[in-house]
């Protein structure tokens, strides 16, 4: 049995004083030498791979859990394509770029997914496990000459493969290039579509505006519309979906899907109903987070997103996570109490250029408020009238302590365990808190880290558990699924339900992913209107209603797939798609 060992060099704490780079615990391997040795880097301990003998010592003696000795799975016997370093990261395999296909790529954070597309689109040459020793491009080819990537690298090396990257951190934008949305897209705009593409995602009232001065939401259709403008052999996503509100992942769907007919296209992807819509095919990334990623064989799409779920590959017999991702079984609505927490009025709130009108309604102990529409139709003013943080023209709202967490999660200074402590005093020490919040959201293991060093998922798992920490009877969440992959947004939806119907306390949540809306939802409002004008709220109302009010306004329609149950798309035009609209329900069959 092949094992990894891994140290995370951000979580060691070492700083002269710890007690491996002294060696008076480290595991003593059977030919008498030490498997942990100080590097001549930066002075932090490093794992002799070859002396390791896998005691497993060493994870439980770490005070920070940063070192890891995992077993890899018995079939690997490749070599990694490409290793970060010593006790890093490594990736086994990539995936396969199909013209006139969008290949799906469904994984974890933290397993090499966006390291794979960086890799196939020429940002990171692939070091097939030597980092100390970069190989030669010829090398690199020899090593997969009898595969479809020995190809694929010849032509990439040799200059002869247009290629069209959409990275993950469109926050960088605006570091690399200072002017305004129509200066950067007229640059690099090959194929003359990108005035086109503006008007079709709703960008035509901010093509003067500077890029520093764009949302995250216009930022990622500015980065889409620049990758889908040049001219290329092969399109790569990496989270198109992110920022977006749901009318705009339909319409970045479509528009993804139709680069495919001259070129191969590849998506990363969390939002299982965006990935299942635009996919032909699914490749599956599993492994261990931050330790080591195998990419598995191709497989269509229903059949892959629903192994996926149950976390076995029967092609691999490899059981990857040793639980199924449940979804319900029938699209029935759970009874709450009639019991009103929150009474709010008819509201108004006018600005300069926007007004929003909102109904009068009700949160109820127990129940789970759910809030969709479009980005700029009001939403978060909606939560920041109630939570008092902004006051309406028109109405009032009663005076109630809301916990509330913002849409873009924030460093705060401390560690973890200081900022969780101070929010929520003697309840962090209970059994209750540990389990269900610090366990459940998996921020036990970052406690000692500084909040400055957790990666976008982490910062809001941490604002999520904030929230709940405090002493109220409303909670408050804006958009709460947003950088978190598949698994941890439905945990992070079961740690919201169980801990509203556990304390009778109401939740109001706003999101754009219809999984994760129609997985957590009691009620639902609906906002309507034209974006960046003039919002208001239809509702509030079932979910079933608001789900169907949602997906006609979208003009698309679902169902429950047999096997898992999770929602899935009709394809337009198919023939549940159009006896479901015959019968005006969008919302399942």
């Amino acid at each position: 049995m092949s094992r990894l060992a891994i140290i995370e060099r951000e979580k060691c704490i070492n700083k002269g004083g710890c007690e491996f780079i002294c060696g008076k615990v480290c595991p003593i391997n059977r030919t008498g030498a030490e498997c942990i040795v100080e590097s001549e880097v930066d002075n932090k301990p490093i794992i002799d791979e070859i002396l390791c003998s896998g005691c497993g010592i060493c994870p439980k003696r770490c005070p920070t859990q940063c070192i890891s000795i995992i077993k890899l799975p018995e079939k690997l016997k490749m070599d990694p394509i490409h290793r970060y370093g010593e006790n890093a990261f490594e990736l086994f395999n990539l995936p396969i770029p199909k013209k006139g296909k969008v290949v799906g790529i469904l994984g974890r954070n933290g397993i090499g997914k966006s390291t794979a597309l960086n890799v196939l689109a020429g940002v990171v040459k692939p070091n097939l496990g030597n980092f100390k020793e970069q190989p030669t491009d010829e090398e690199i080819i020899e090593k997969y000459s009898t595969t479809m990537l020995g190809d694929y690298f010849k032509k990439l090396f040799s200059g002869n493969i247009a290629v069209s990257y959409k990275p993950q951190r469109i926050d960088q934008i605006p570091k690399q290039y200072k002017g305004t949305v129509i200066e950067l897209l007229t640059k690099i705009d090959e194929k003359g579509i990108a005035k086109k593409l503006l008007k079709e995602l709703d960008m035509e009232n901010l093509v003067d505006r500077d890029i520093s001065k764009l949302s995250g939401g216009e930022l990622q259709k500015v980065a889409i519309i620049a990758a889908a403008s040049r001219k290329s052999d092969v399109y790569y996503f990496d989270e198109p979906a992110s920022f977006l509100d749901v009318t705009t992942r339909i319409k970045v769907a479509k528009l993804i899907r139709s680069l495919c007919v001259d070129a191969a296209v590849l998506v990363v992807e969390h939002d299982l109903a965006t990935l299942d819509y635009i996919s032909d095919e699914i490749q599956i990334v599993y492994g261990e987070q931050s330790a080591y990623g195998i990419i598995s064989q191709s497989k269509a799409v229903r059949r892959g997103i629903n192994e996926y779920l149950d976390g076995y590959l029967p092609d691999d017999n490899v059981r990857f996570r040793d639980y199924s991702i449940k979804f319900f079984q029938t699209a029935a609505e759970r009874h709450v109490s009639k019991n009103s927490l929150l009474k709010f009025p008819e509201l108004e709130k006018n600005y300069e250029t926007f007004s929003l009108t909102t109904k009068e309604g009700e949160v109820k102990k127990a129940e789970i408020l759910v809030v969709m529409g479009a980005n700029g139709l009001g939403k978060s003013t909606f939560l920041q009238m109630l939570s008092g943080q902004i006051k309406p023209d028109t109405g009032k709202v009663e005076k109630v302590k809301i916990a509330f967490k913002e849409q873009y999660p924030v460093v705060i200074k401390g560690t973890v365990k200081e900022v969780l402590m101070a929010a929520a005093k003697e309840k962090f020490t209970s059994g209750w808190y540990k389990q269900a919040i610090l366990d459940k959201l998996g921020l036990r293991k970052l406690l000692d880290n500084e909040v400055k060093t957790l990666s976008g998922g982490e910062l809001q798992k941490l604002h999520i558990a904030l929230t709940l920490s405090q002493a109220c009877e409303i909670y408050a969440f804006d958009e709460p699924s947003a950088f978190i992959d598949v698994e941890d947004r439905l945990i992070v939806a079961e740690v919201i339900k169980d801990f509203v119907i556990k304390n009778e306390v109401c939740a109001i949540v706003v999101d754009h992913d219809v999984q994760f809306i129609d997985y957590i939802g009691d009620s639902m409002l609906v906002f309507e209107g034209i974006p960046g004008k003039q919002g208001s709220v239809y509702g509030p109302v079932t979910k079933k209603e608001g789900m169907n009010k949602v997906l006609e306004m979208l003009d698309i329609t679902y169902r429950q797939d047999k096997e898992s149950k999770r929602p899935r798309i009709n394809k337009p035009g198919s023939q549940l798609d159009q006896q479901q609209r015959s019968k005006g329900n969008f919302y399942y069959h």
